[in-house]
């Protein structure tokens, strides 16, 4: 159990990838920018587009179960890592990464569902969740892991600027640059943080009161 339980997260993350991966082989074609196009471009489709019945050019999906079940995967991960670090970080904070855990194992996988709009609130819980560690992680002696927590959200909000302002197929590129820097942070704090980093961050709070 503690084995099962340690590898976890990086399990997770590993088969959602793969099974995303098979699913974009399987995508027919077609893209906001070219509903002829042949195939998933990743540098032209969204991987929301893997989730649809039918392709953008009409046809069947027959990748999307695979979509769907990677997405349960990557549910699952970003929740258990969350509830992880609630456990390692003694603080007020601590409960807050716990809710936050609960709600993305629900929240994420409605994004492969009808109920899309409502499943990306986890887009914006997992946004805060990353929020509250990078601001411990600031308080800590973890320099690399600092420099990727702030790395982590500057792509989180280049991708919602260019999305906002219209420049989709920027967006579309930095959705898996964001994507992609999200899964590596989280690998990199699960398995290279422990209780002790955030101790001395607890101890200056207690000076502090």
């Amino acid at each position: 159990m503690q084995t099962i339980k340690k590898y976890s997260v990086l399990v997770c993350m590993v088969v959602s990838v793969i099974l995303i991966v098979i699913a974009a082989s399987l995508y027919p074609g077609g893209s906001l920018l070219d509903k002829n196009s042949i195939g998933f471009g990743w540098s032209k489709n969204y991987v929301s587009n893997l989730f649809a019945a039918k392709a953008i050019n009409g046809l069947e999906n027959p990748g999307r179960i695979w979509a769907v079940i990677g997405m349960a995967f990557q549910s699952v991960g970003y929740g258990v890592f969350f509830i992880h670090m609630s456990k390692k970080i003694t603080s007020s904070w601590a409960n807050i990464l716990k809710y936050i855990g609960i709600a993305n194992i629900l929240f994420i996988f409605l994004i492969a569902t009808p109920l899309h709009d409502v499943g990306t609130i986890s887009i914006v819980l997992t946004l805060i969740g990353l929020f509250v560690i990078t601001v411990l992680m600031l308080k800590s002696k973890l320099h690399f892991l600092k420099v990727c927590c702030i790395i982590c959200l500057l792509t989180f909000y280049c991708f919602f600027i260019l999305f906002g302002f219209g420049y989709l197929a920027w967006a579309i590129i930095m959705q898996k640059v964001y994507n992609a820097s999200a899964i590596l942070l989280v690998l990199g704090l699960e398995y290279f943080t422990k209780s002790e980093d955030f101790i001395q961050i607890k101890a200056t709070a207690q000076k502090l009161k």
